[in-house]
């Protein structure tokens, strides 16, 4: 059966003091909180937080999808 379904897409920066892989996460569990039907998440850009000289933190950029329900 096709999905004839609407999806919004929003982007989120999760952070994480230990690895990218935990700021992506950071960032759905975020959303998760609020948004309901989560369907794709998509790490558009990793960037990494530096103070004198070191790596502080990391932080990925990640756009998510859920379904759209609208008025119905």
């Amino acid at each position: 059966m096709p999905d004839n379904s609407t999806y919004k897409i929003v982007e989120l920066v999760g952070t994480s003091e230990k690895s990218f892989e935990d700021a992506a996460k950071n960032a759905v569990a975020a959303a998760a909180k609020s948004l309901k039907d989560l369907r794709v998440a998509e790490i558009s850009m990793l960037d990494m937080k530096v103070e004198n000289g070191k790596v502080t933190a990391y932080r990925a950029r990640v756009k998510l999808s859920f379904k759209y329900h609208g008025q119905e």
